[in-house]
């Protein structure tokens, strides 16, 4: 028999729709009903493709007994964390306040008012490493709140009291100048690991945001070591392993310091910054590795992660069927000798096997090993390579695909859009910019209401009931200006404008400029979640002042430009302190620093050879955050266009920043003299 959750969209709540555990999903009917009972509230939080989170499952919520225990004396709430990270938020700041450490899945007992008082993670089905059993968690905590009912009480109310107190204080709201960079960079060679790329130990994460902070920094300074730090970083991440050498795009991390074994799950949000990142480095750098990457990562998300309504799915899971009906994670994508020689005959199989560092211990589990490139390529024959890679792939595509997570997430969409729209402007793919503009025209049609509210996710074409927190309306801004400056399409600008005019209105504190990652107007939790710090996705914070400052400088406005200033106050506080993780706030603030600049590129026609030649420099322009219009004269697409004329009647292009205009240039090379710091 289905439980509650049978009618969510979630793929998470759906998973569980069928566990004997009588799950309800977060809504004030779950607490009203747990406080009519008088029984604590298990909350459990996770997302669709992680591989815990399904052993917990397994082991516990289809454990009839289990079940029978819970169904007794808890009511039971289940949250996708990606569909509620509000909640998720909230409540993992708890977990890891009290217990220092936190993940997925997260495992919270409330009372019926939503207060914590016991926290954990994963629960084993019998004690082991020092950590108790789920049934003894349970039994404990069952005790607790029928005999020390006050005691319970007083330590979820000092809980809240401490969260509450938890606001942060970022100083006066002044951006970041030249001597805060500086610390950061500082910062982050100190945190270099020079020999393998990256930053930190293990497990590893690619940095796609710090990389664009890097990127912009030399671009602005001529930093070499910046260059030197992001382009070294990219060149190990797409050999080692946590690059699917075969169909492109990138895993969650990489387990060990080398990015040879990652953990597998592949996730919309990693593959749309990286995407762009990659994309970013050839336009510095001119490298054929990071346009191959940049290239077949995009190529990976449309093949794989679109759905049929044109969005893009959220993620693919780590495990898939062994062949023996046995989920096991990363079967999908190993290698071992044998199955090498079994496709491609023995001959091909030990070219391959060295190509790939494919070995006969395995660099994985059971033997087999991930494929990666060596470290220091000679002499190949790249056709042969290609014809192995074809063969592989075809091969792969024989076993079972591990399961997809189709919810649209608007603010990974948002990502996904610019990333696809830049990609493809830059390689003259028409393809990848339409697939941006079909999953920005689903966002409009069925994301957005006619207040322009965002809702956070849909699936199968039907709209989710969770509104858009600050991240959704920051990154699909972010998409959007993208889209405007490759497509010379002025309603996308305008889509951004109203999205950014919720978030001044409803996102930011009017006194201090602080953002927050709920609406003033949302759902109220027992607080109101507000995290500065890019982690796998930039900030709602660190987002939302990159996009009001790329508006500001498309239309003028001050409200935007000065939110934007005041926004990054947090990057004044915390860049120099932490820049590993608030590198898309570092990356803003340098576009802050260079102006960021305008350009207005017009021409007799948009299919104008000529103006299309002077737009595409445009687009390859290194300056940080410049924004681009392109037109034609009057014809009031953009504000940036207002007022520009051809000179000699050929195509024009014009440089402001800081409120100052150049002269006009008519040919690439002075355009790109421009666009050069």
């Amino acid at each position: 028999m289905a439980n509650r959750l049978a009618h969510e969209t979630s793929p998470y709540l759906l998973q569980h729709a069928d566990n004997p555990v009588d799950w309800w999903p977060w809504s004030a009917e779950a607490f009203e009903e747990a406080r009519r009972r008088g029984v604590p509230v298990l909350l459990s939080v996770g997302y669709s493709s992680c591989h815990w989170c399904h052993v917990m499952a397994h082991e516990s919520f289809e454990d009839q007994e289990t079940a029978d225990y819970l169904n007794e004396h808890f009511l039971s709430v289940k949250v996708d964390r990606e569909e509620r990270p509000d909640v998720d938020a909230v409540y993992m700041e708890a977990v890891q306040a009290a217990t220092g450490q936190g993940g997925w899945p997260m495992t919270v007992f409330l009372t019926p008012d939503a207060e914590p008082f016991y926290f954990g993670t994963y629960f084993p089905p019998a004690p082991r490493h020092g950590m108790p059993s789920f049934r003894q968690v349970l039994e404990g905590v069952r005790h607790a709140w029928s005999d020390r009912r006050e005691e319970v009480a007083e330590v979820a109310g000092k809980i809240v009291r401490d969260l509450a107190g938890r606001e942060i204080s970022y100083g006066a709201g002044v951006a970041p100048g030249e001597h805060e960079l500086a610390q950061a960079l500082l910062g982050l060679t100190r945190e270099y690991d020079a020999q393998r790329g990256g930053f930190g130990g293990a497990p590893k994460f690619p940095p796609s945001m710090v990389v664009e902070f890097l990127l912009r920094h030399h671009a602005r300074t001529g930093a070499e070591g910046a260059l030197q730090m992001a382009q070294d970083t990219c060149e190990r991440m797409a050999r080692g392993g946590i690059y699917d050498q075969l169909g492109g795009g990138f895993a969650r991390y990489s387990v060990d310091r080398d990015w040879l074994v990652p953990h597998f799950e592949k996730m919309l949000y990693d593959n749309a910054l990286l995407c762009r990142v990659y994309a970013h480095l050839w336009r510095a750098t001119g490298s054929e590795q990071a346009r191959r990457v940049a290239l077949e990562t995009a190529d990976f998300m449309v093949r794989e992660l679109r759905t049929a309504e044109g969005g893009f799915a959220s993620a693919l899971d780590a495990d898939s069927d062994d062949g023996t009906g046995k989920h096991v994670e990363g079967v999908y994508y190993v290698w071992t000798p044998a199955q090498l020689t079994e496709v491609l005959g023995a001959e091909d199989a030990e070219l391959a096997a060295h190509h790939f560092g494919v070995t006969a211990e395995g660099t994985f589990e059971e033997g087999a090993s991930v494929l990666r490139l060596p470290q220091d390529e000679g002499v190949f024959d790249a056709e042969k390579i290609a014809s192995i890679k074809e063969r592989l792939l075809e091969a792969r595509a024989t076993r079972p695909a591990p399961g997809r997570d189709d919810k649209v997430v608007a603010a990974w969409n948002g990502l996904a859009i610019a990333a696809l729209a830049e990609t493809g402007a830059y390689f003259d793919r028409p393809d990848l910019v339409d697939a941006a503009l079909a999953a920005a025209d689903l966002l409009v049609r069925l994301h957005l209401d006619d207040r322009a509210r965002l809702a956070r996710t849909s699936k199968d074409g039907h709209v989710g009931a969770n509104a858009g927190v600050l991240e959704d309306y920051a990154d699909v801004a972010e998409g959007f200006l993208a889209l405007a400056s490759v497509t010379g399409e002025g309603v996308w600008l305008e889509f951004a404008g109203f999205l950014l005019d919720h978030v001044l209105a409803r996102f930011v504190d009017p006194e201090s400029g602080a953002l927050y990652d709920t609406a003033v107007d949302a759902e109220r939790l027992i607080r109101r979640p507000q995290d500065p710090t890019d982690n796998a996705v930039p900030s709602g914070w660190s987002a939302a002042a990159g996009a009001l400052l790329s508006y500001a400088a498309h239309t003028g406005s001050e409200a935007h430009r000065s939110a934007a200033e005041r926004a990054l106050g947090v990057v004044k506080a915390l860049g120099p302190r932490v820049p590993r993780f608030i590198g898309w706030g570092l990356a803003a603030a340098e576009a802050l620093l260079d102006g960021p600049r305008e350009v207005a590129v017009v021409g007799p026609s948009a299919d104008d050879p000529g103006t299309r030649a002077l737009h595409r420099t445009a687009l390859l322009g290194v300056a940080p955050g410049a924004v681009v219009a392109c037109g034609t004269p009057g014809s009031g697409e953009f504000p940036l266009l207002e007022g520009r004329e051809l000179v000699d009647g050929g195509p024009t292009a014009y440089v402001c920043r800081r409120f100052v205009c150049e002269m006009p240039v008519t040919d690439g090379e002075g355009l790109r003299a421009k666009l050069t710091p």
